[in-house]
């Protein structure tokens, strides 16, 4: 297993259970040696199984968000994240001004005096990504950090790290299950299994065109790239793919539309009527999926991140009559369309 993450950058870690993502982890942040393994920093090295370098946890810099906020049930909110940064001696009065300020930017500012039992679970978590980065980590470790979240508080905190880690210099290793996540986040990803690394690249790109059966189950998401305009996408190209929006976005600031296969309908001509979003593709590629066949749809063949995928029943590829090589339309109700600010990636 080999990968980099460059100062700035967010790498999504995905793969299946058994994959080796906890491995990772655990070699990063120190709390379990592999047998054979390299792990350096800026230049520094942290683990070097040859030479016998083991650098222990506490010396690492690593911050690490977990899957459950994990803090002290007797300290306020404000004394939790201010705790990091007294253990390494920095006055009261300094430790507490940052915390607070890092509370602030995790929008938990008004928080600051309630205990860990009187937080919501997406509060909590907040509090904790702000405990996290007021340490200053050399590096940033997102352990599945919005899996025990509701689906009503879930987008709300990954639109939160979106805000945060965009304007963060340190690099950050995101360990996720969600490929929504990795849309949102990451700038790259990495794919694991049985060990090693099978694949890895721009998060579109290995999205759009996965090269192992686990990515493309996992990629089932449709993505338009571009700039956000209000309630739609703007291509690069001078498209416009409309939608609704999950997290305020500024204009011009990176976006994207994210839609599943199943929301795409195929046609001949350009559909009349409701659906707002009418794409003209040349299918490449025919397969099947359950009950359904996937369509992979090709947008530019110059830039094949682009591709699109649809879900359609045999009896509709049938009654159209398709085959690889043809040209449609592959169209989508704005209602069906979320859009998403995202990382440069």
């Amino acid at each position: 297993m080999a990968c980099r993450v460059r100062p700035g950058e967010v790498l999504a870690v995905l793969g299946p259970n058994g994959a080796g993502k906890s491995s990772l982890l655990t070699a990063l942040t120190g709390s379990a040696r592999p047998e054979r393994g390299r792990v350096s920093l800026d230049g520094r090295t942290w683990l070097d199984t040859e030479r016998r370098i083991d650098v222990p946890t506490h010396r690492r810099g690593v911050g690490l968000l977990a899957q459950r906020a994990v803090l002290f049930p007797h300290l306020t909110a404000l004394d939790n994240v201010a705790f990091g940064l007294r253990a390494a001696g920095v006055r009261r009065r300094h430790a507490r001004r940052a915390a607070l300020e890092w509370l602030r930017c995790t929008e938990t500012g008004e928080l600051s005096d309630r205990k860990p039992a009187e937080l919501s679970g997406g509060q909590a978590q907040r509090v904790a990504l702000a405990r996290a980065l007021a340490a200053e980590p050399e590096l940033l470790l997102l352990d599945e950090p919005l899996s025990a979240l509701d689906v009503a508080t879930a987008p709300t905190m990954r639109g939160l790290l979106h805000r945060v880690l965009g304007g963060q210099r340190r690099p950050c290793v995101l360990v996720t299950h969600d490929v929504l996540d990795a849309v949102v986040l990451a700038d790259r990803v990495v794919v694991l299994d049985r060990g090693g690394v099978v694949e890895q690249g721009r998060t579109r790109g290995v999205l759009a065109r996965p090269r192992t059966a686990f990515t493309a189950r996992i990629a089932g998401l449709n993505l338009i790239s571009g700039s956000a305009a209000g309630d739609s996408v703007k291509t690069p190209r001078g498209g416009v793919f409309h939608g609704g929006i999950v997290e305020p976005t500024s204009r011009g600031e990176p976006a994207a539309a994210v839609f599943p296969p199943t929301a795409v309908a195929v046609h001949r001509e350009v559909p009349e009527g409701s659906p707002r979003n009418a794409i003209p593709v040349r299918l490449v590629g025919m397969e099947p999926r359950g009950d359904a066949i996937r369509l992979r749809g090709e947008t530019d063949p110059r830039e094949p991140e682009t591709a699109l995928a649809a879900d359609v029943t045999p009896a509709a590829v049938a009654e159209l009559g398709l085959r690889v090589g043809d040209e449609v339309f592959f169209a989508v109700k704005a209602t069906e369309v979320a859009i998403h600010p995202v990382s440069d990636g």
